[in-house]
């Protein structure tokens, strides 16, 4: 597994944990674990490792849940993002692609955890697509969620919540 300096940052939904890693591997992969699935909340957890001693916490720290004797998964304790998933015998901490302040600079390279992929997963990509509003193009709701939006932006802050 090759790595390459690269500063990236990111951090919880309502900015009370932030991190900053100055370095990353290149192992971005979905896994489709059914301990993945539940500690996610979703289909797969989407995740990409830093060496652990590149890896700094810069705001709040992470509430973990030892989710086995082999591994143990970070969060929010406030808001809930999972932020990563760290196996307990290696130098490297698993962070989750949604928690990256530019998630699309690590588009996965595989996928694990097979066994438990959910049969309908190919046809995701051929969903209707819907835009912010949703299917049925309702404006004023999103322009109401996107004015009344306590997420922390996807960039470092000074402080957070800010001063009004």
């Amino acid at each position: 597994m090759k790595s390459r300096k690269i500063e990236v940052s990111g951090g919880c939904q309502c900015g009370a944990v932030r991190y900053r890693a100055s370095e990353m591997l290149d192992n971005a992969h979905l896994c489709h674990c059914r301990m993945c699935q539940k500690a996610v909340g979703n289909l797969f957890a989407a995740l990409v490792a830093a060496p652990n001693d590149k890896l700094t916490w810069t705001r709040g720290r992470p509430a973990v849940f030892k989710s086995s004797d082999h591994a143990e998964r970070g969060f929010c304790a406030a808001c809930g993002t999972p932020l990563f998933y760290n196996s307990l015998d290696n130098d490297r901490i698993n962070l989750t692609i949604g928690s990256l302040d530019a998630p699309e600079r690590f588009p996965p390279v595989s996928q694990i955890g097979l066994e438990g992929r959910v049969s309908w997963f190919a046809d995701l990509a051929g969903l209707e697509e819907g835009g912010e509003t949703g299917a049925d193009g309702n404006e004023d709701w999103a322009q109401s969620v996107e004015a009344s939006s306590r997420q922390h932006p996807d960039h470092d802050t000074e402080s957070w919540p800010p001063v009004p």
